[in-house]
């Protein structure tokens, strides 16, 4: 397999690759052009910041399984592009949480000490010790935006410092935390309240512009922002001009919209603000962390699809996929059948669990996954499976029950099409035996593999004989034949056969067998 790594990772995390003999395509410096061209046959691809993956990158990527951001940050990937081509995406979360953590509370200091200004004054030959006078942290209030792993470390620090701490996260209540630690507010009474204003959010549509100039404007005169999330949440223009009209005392900003910066960015000229070049996650310690993480979760997912810290997969405890695996496949095996037998439009599908199989969510996926197997040209798998359904204008829905019947866990699955609807029900019994329990309304008990034939028939005597001396004529042999029948009156009901041949039935000889009287129905299928 090929791994793509175009942003700089250590030696320590290159040796991971190396280990797993990977072939490696080394472009930590080159060109979007290059890394465009690289990409369209490895299998992963391993970032930081420096890359930016497009939709059309992620389209040319043919053979891409994963993207393994080396970082949280994840507003430089085209995460919708990857999820519809089922490309598995990743980062590395927690490692450079303290890192990062610590250079907010630099950048705190740093303003609050005017230490970046007394250190230029200095090189230029000034002593303005009365000019820098600062202020202290004790029983100033921050505010911390972002409650998650970053902003609590930051809290951790700050309350060291004598530091009154106001949270904001629309994701949190107070219940969360010890009213002596934080106090849960709104976003406009943290503004309006708060000495420091820190910012650990993503960049998303809705913190895209979080402090525009109005909310700057709301800030207290003499009250500073620091911003080591990502660029974007802050608006730059807005910035200056609050800190030029002097709305606010000071600014920290190490994240910015374009990386690196250009020299029309209006922050370069604005007053009483400090800079840094995206330094948040550059420790050793958080480049060690973070390059061994991201290398370590490629590798593991390319060589055995486990999963870490993935972005866009749709079930968040990844491991009720590996604590119910036999019942996804019966599951996908399934779908893989009514997908046969609705080759038409599909309006809807419903897959319902019942008994000890009580995960309904990745039953359906897996469903889905079967199902869409012979539909769709992409790979389908649980990323993509849901996205792919929609696109088809499949409505989706899954529930757990408690009724599963005589059996100890049973799936149920309908499929809806224009004018049909087929029903198909599995269990595992005993043993991890996967079982069809009911088709088409019919009760019956069938493993699920190799050439299936179905067959609806009128319930008279002879037609099992009919069907095997024609199927022995064009020598296919049987291997087994299933029969349920409806419980009424023999004269009016109908027969239902399932038979599994040893090779699969030719064009004409299915064509000879729904021509006998006898017979509504007859299809084959492959599990």
């Amino acid at each position: 397999m090929k791994v793509l790594v175009s942003d700089p990772i250590t030696e320590s995390g290159m040796a991971v690759l190396k280990e797993a003999k990977f072939e490696i395509v080394h472009l930590p410096n080159g060109s979007p052009e290059e890394k465009a061209t690289a990409c369209k046959d490895v299998h992963g691809w391993i970032i930081r910041s420096g890359t930016k993956i497009t939709e059309e990158m992620i389209t040319s990527a043919k053979n891409l399984q994963v993207i393994g951001r080396a970082g949280v940050g994840v507003d430089n990937i085209d995460i919708p592009a990857a999820t519809r081509r089922g490309i598995v995406v990743m980062n590395t979360p927690d490692v450079n949480t303290i890192s990062a953590a610590e250079h907010t509370v630099a950048m705190m200091l740093t303003l609050s000490r005017n230490i970046s200004v007394g250190d230029r004054g200095m090189k230029r030959g000034e002593w303005n010790r009365h000019a820098l006078v600062g202020t202290e942290l004790l029983n100033k209030t921050i505010g911390i935006v972002g409650m998650g792993k970053i902003g609590r470390e930051v809290m951790t620090r700050c309350h060291a410092f004598g530091m009154n701490i106001l949270g904001y996260d629309p994701f949190v209540n107070q219940e969360m935390f010890n009213e002596e630690e934080v106090e849960i507010v709104d976003l406009d009474k943290l503004v309006a309240q708060s000495d420091f204003i820190t910012v650990h959010v993503p960049l998303m549509d809705s913190t895209r512009d979080l402090f525009d100039y109005k909310r700057l404007s709301s800030m207290k005169p003499n009250a500073r922002i620091i911003n080591v999330a990502r660029g974007g949440i802050i608006n730059e223009s807005d910035l200056a001009k609050a800190l030029i009209d002097g709305k606010i005392s000071g600014a920290a900003i190490d994240v910015f919209i374009s990386e690196p910066v250009d020299e029309s960015n209006p922050l370069l000229n604005a007053p009483n603000i400090i800079l840094t070049p995206h330094l948040g996650a550059s420790t050793q310690e958080a480049k060690e962390g973070v390059s061994m993480a991201v290398c370590e979760q490629v590798r593991d997912y390319l060589i055995c699809e486990k999963l870490a810290n993935a972005l866009n997969m749709p079930i968040s405890d990844a491991s009720k996929i590996k604590k119910f695996q036999i019942h996804l496949d019966l599951a996908e095996i399934m779908g893989h059948i009514q997908g046969q037998l609705n080759p038409g439009v599909i309006k809807k599908i419903y897959v319902d669990c019942g008994g000890s199989m009580d995960e309904s969510k990745p039953a359906a996926l897996s469903f889905l996954k079967g199902l869409l197997k012979d539909r769709v040209s992409d790979r389908v798998n649980y990323i993509n499976a849901k996205s792919l359904a929609v696109e088809l204008g499949i409505d989706i829905e899954h529930s757990n029950s408690t009724d599963s019947g005589s059996y100890t866990n049973l799936i149920r699955t309908t499929v809806l099409g224009e004018s049909t609807t087929s029903d198909i029900h599995g269990s595992i019994f005993q043993g991890n035996q996967k079982r069809l329990v009911n088709i088409l309304g019919y009760e019956i008990d069938i493993t699920p593999h190799g050439t299936l034939v179905f067959i609806q028939n009128k319930d008279v005597p002879g037609i099992i004989g009919k069907v095997g001396t024609m199927l022995g004529s064009a020598s296919i042999n049987i291997g087994a034949y299933f029969l349920s029948r409806e419980f009424r009156d023999w004269n009016d009901g109908k027969a239902f056969g399932v038979i599994r041949v040893d090779n699969p039935v030719p064009e004409d000889v299915m064509e000879h067998l729904q021509q006998l009287p006898e017979i509504y129905s007859v299809r084959q299928l492959e599990c």
